[in-house]
């Protein structure tokens, strides 16, 4: 049994005051009649020193949420995590949507090691559109096989290390829809396997798994997006589409092609308020071609590693995955510091050698929100999520899932 179990020590949220574009005064007075942690904190202080004040927090181009956090997991051991966000707008916010960068520098225990970068920035009216992940992994991590009928007895470490330079520009077309290119490069070495025990044979052996694996390829992007803000949509639609072929002229080390579909939803419900009913789709498919073993469709390995809470990453692997998830997020104070989701999802993985998908395996779960930006109306996401075969734990995010 997976848990994770996770202590929140400590949140910090910061917040540049550096007012570029004017807001009105409605949408001024609805963001200060909301509260976040550096509204608790700046009450607490004004408590402690007797001197009330009453200042009111301006619109600032900037918004940055700094998130410390300490948590534990079966895999990891004890991991200090650092979760950031930008929030910010490089434009008029009336005409372009909300830009962020993310990252959440990890180290555990167990010397594992993830730097990430992530970034989702508009230009001016939403012309372009820059979609930026890279990342640095040390990361030895337990992966179970191929297929949808692996059980978690068969853990089998894998240690790497993995370099991930993902990067895209996407120009709009029309009203909300985007076309791009990009380049995706995954180079993965000092790959080592602990092995099962003496007698069985891996799948990852079966697979085939070298000390190192290199992804090279271009990317081929078409997106439909009228969020007007990623980290915490208050209703739209999102659609994205991604083609990236691999090829051995650019370095990989087999031609292989990967598509990915994504597409969210969202719906306040009941109408007229602020509940938000989120649905998400998402299939990550190989049309043609073995990709290696680490760069295969895996659990929670998606760009922002959010699909499959209540199961362990890596739980499942297989050439395609298909997934689906539905999320009620809901206030609980009305001010906003508070709120609270429910979620089911629902994930399968084609078997090997075969390709079928005949096995589904559904999580659920609920969590608490507690609002550390509104400004950028970020969250801090605490979930615990159920899976079958008695797998369950915590899940952490800085911002919503999806």
């Amino acid at each position: 049994m997976y848990r994770i179990i996770t202590i929140l020590l400590l949140f910090f949220s910061g917040l540049f005051v550096n007012p570029v574009y004017a807001q009105s005064d409605t949408s001024l007075q609805k963001i200060n009649n909301q509260k976040d942690l550096v509204d608790v904190f700046q009450s607490f202080k004004e408590k402690k020193s007797n001197n009330p004040s009453d200042t009111i927090r301006k619109v600032s181009k900037y918004h940055v949420t700094v998130v410390p956090f300490i948590g534990y997991t079966l895999t990891t051991g004890v991991a200090g995590i650092i979760a950031s966000n930008v929030g910010f707008y490089t434009n008029d916010p009336d005409r372009t949507n909300v830009s962020s960068i993310s990252s959440a520098p990890v180290y555990t225990q167990y010397s594992q090691l993830t730097l990430p970068v992530l970034a989702n920035i508009w230009t001016k009216d939403n012309k372009y559109n820059i979609v930026i992940d890279w990342r640095y992994y040390k990361y030895p991590q337990d992966t179970y096989g191929l297929g949808g009928h692996t059980s978690l007895k068969n853990a089998d470490q894998i240690d790497y290390s993995h370099i991930r330079i993902h990067q895209s520009v996407l120009r709009n077309i029309a009203p909300d829809i985007y076309a791009g290119a990009g380049y995706f490069l995954d180079y993965h070495w000092n790959i080592e396997e602990e092995g099962l025990p003496e007698g069985f044979i891996s799948d990852a052996q079966k697979y085939g798994l070298p000390t190192t694996s290199m992804s090279s390829g271009p990317v081929l992007t078409f997106l439909y997006d009228n969020r007007k803000n990623s980290i915490n949509p208050q209703g739209g639609l999102y659609a994205n589409i991604l083609y990236h072929p691999n090829f051995t002229f650019l370095g990989s080390d087999h031609n292989w092609q990967s598509l990915t579909i994504d597409v969210r939803k969202y719906i306040k419900f009941p109408r007229g308020c602020n509940n938000i009913l989120a649905f998400w789709g998402y299939a990550w498919l190989t049309p043609s071609g073995n990709p290696p073993y680490l760069d295969l469709p895996s659990t929670a390995w998606d760009m922002y590693n959010n699909t499959g809470r209540g199961y362990i990453q890596g739980r499942f692997r297989g050439k395609n995955m298909l997934y689906g998830e539905t999320e009620y997020r809901f206030g609980i104070t009305n001010n906003g510091l508070i709120g609270a989701v429910v979620f089911v999802n629902a994930q399968s993985f084609s078997n090997y050698p075969s390709n079928d998908i005949d096995a589904i395996w559904p999580g659920y779960g609920l969590g608490i929100r507690i609002k550390v930006n509104k400004n950028s109306n970020t969250n801090i996401g605490i979930d615990y999520g159920f899976g079958e075969g008695n797998s369950r734990g915590f899940f952490v995010n800085l911002g919503e899932l999806f």
